[in-house]
């Protein structure tokens, strides 16, 4: 009999495999080498400074400061990045790992006819492809139909299985019975993209068990669609949510609302809810009260950006759909109301990887200057999220770095050119 691994050996497509998994997902058996970063500037997630650099030890960020101030130690490894910008490793704010684009695979297909072992075989490219793409750190709000599939893909990544981002996961996600999909004939059951749950039993029972199954968040659909072709209207009642967030924080977790509707918005708001994802009927009014409440907007403009497109609309030529100019006065209001922003595309729509078309989006159509953007995906979402171990480059803080060509805090483009990944001391790319 041939034995397996010198066969796969042997192979050119297996000593790929084998190089590969090598190079991106190094097993650190010993502390990993002491690194001296050498950017044109480094930005700490708040300001920028021209000849810093950076001492990495272990993990962590051992110190930040002039060039003069900071020498290494024995042992180092001195990596000189000139021209480039080093900054925090950037935070993505709405994720599904478990989704991929919608024009390969629409939403209700990839949920009814994808298997289980196939959804997490594409995630493990998706987590790659998004921590190489500069975002160390990943919310990722919901498994669209492949139950606690999150949970063990964010246990390999943590126990260096596999390379992928920091994961914040929130499992299945709660929706009120009869409002999410897919939706088939009436006569036949089909899976659901969420958990349904209703009333004061089965909400709490729902809550406590996607928790014990290893929820970071707790995400609920505030509103949604009730038919095909329907406008989205609130779905959970005001006592209902504010049940999901009392059960939730009890066990030290936060709650995110899917929320598009202003009635949808305020019911969320009020139950306390530390998010609301998308937005888009946004009024003055509802941003007025999450700016009172500390309750802070995701907007996801990329995600309907990409959805008009599949739907036929033809970018720069033509009227704007309607969803994307009811986007841009949502936002336009959020802005002028004082909201917290934070950044999250809702990648899987879109291309994993091509996670920075949210910031160039904000930036380039919506009156968000670079600065602004850079600081919401680094220090921003680490303070929202309550990631208090990272998005700044200080002293103790997690050592989850990245180094762009040129300085994004002027061109947003420049997230696209990442030259170095670092995450908790460890280089994943160079």
């Amino acid at each position: 009999m041939v034995n397996f691994v010198d066969a796969l050996r042997r192979s050119s497509v297996g000593l790929v495999l084998l190089v590969s998994a090598t190079i991106n997902a190094p097993a650190q058996s010993t502390p990993p080498t002491p690194l001296l970063l050498r950017p044109a500037a480094v930005f700490d997630g708040e300001t920028m400074h021209p000849g810093w650099v950076v001492l990495v030890e272990g993990s962590t960020i051992k110190a930040a400061g002039p060039a003069a101030q900071i020498s290494a130690p024995a042992g180092a490894r001195t990596v000189d990045l000139p021209g480039q910008t080093l900054l925090p490793g950037l935070i993505e704010g709405h994720s599904h790992l478990l989704l991929h684009p919608y024009n390969e695979t629409t939403w209700n297909d990839q949920v009814l006819l994808e298997s289980q072992a196939l959804r997490v075989a594409r995630a493990t490219a998706h987590a790659r492809a998004t921590l190489l793409a500069g975002y160390t750190t990943a919310r990722d709000l919901g498994t669209e139909g492949a139950d606690y599939a999150d949970v063990g893909l964010k246990q390999a990544i943590d126990q260096g299985f596999i390379p992928g981002p920091r994961l914040l996961i929130a499992t299945r996600a709660l929706v009120a019975t009869g409002s999410y999909g897919p939706k088939l004939s009436v006569d036949v059951e089909v899976p659901q993209g969420a958990q349904e749950a209703d009333g004061t039993d089965g909400i709490v029972r729902a809550v406590r068990e996607q928790i014990g199954k290893g929820a970071d968040i707790i995400k609920v659909y505030a509103d949604y669609r009730w038919g095909k072709g329907e406008p989205s209207r609130p779905t959970f009642s005001q006592e209902e949510l504010t049940l999901i967030v009392q059960t939730a924080k009890g066990a030290g977790r936060p709650v995110v609302a899917h929320a598009s509707t202003p009635e949808g918005m305020r019911r969320a708001t009020l139950a306390g809810v530390e998010t609301i994802e998308h937005g888009d009927g946004g009024t003055a009014e509802v941003f007025k009260l999450m700016k009172q409440r500390g309750v802070a907007l995701c907007p996801t403009v990329a995600a309907g950006d990409a959805i008009s497109q599949y739907q036929g609309w033809k970018k720069g030529q033509g009227p704007e759909p309607d969803r994307i100019q009811q986007k841009r006065l949502s936002v336009q209001a959020a802005r002028k109301s004082g909201v917290t922003l934070a950044v999250g595309g809702d990648v899987g729509v879109f291309r994993h990887g091509e996670n920075s078309r949210e910031a160039e989006l904000l930036v380039q159509e919506y009156g968000f200057s670079p600065l602004e953007v850079v600081q919401a995906q680094t220090s921003g979402n680490a303070r929202i999220f309550h990631l208090l171990d990272r998005g700044r480059i200080l002293p103790g803080l997690l050592a989850d770095l990245v180094a762009v060509e040129g300085d994004p805090t002027q061109q947003i483009t420049a997230l696209r050119q990442v030259r170095l990944v670092v995450k908790g001391g460890v280089v994943y790319k160079e």
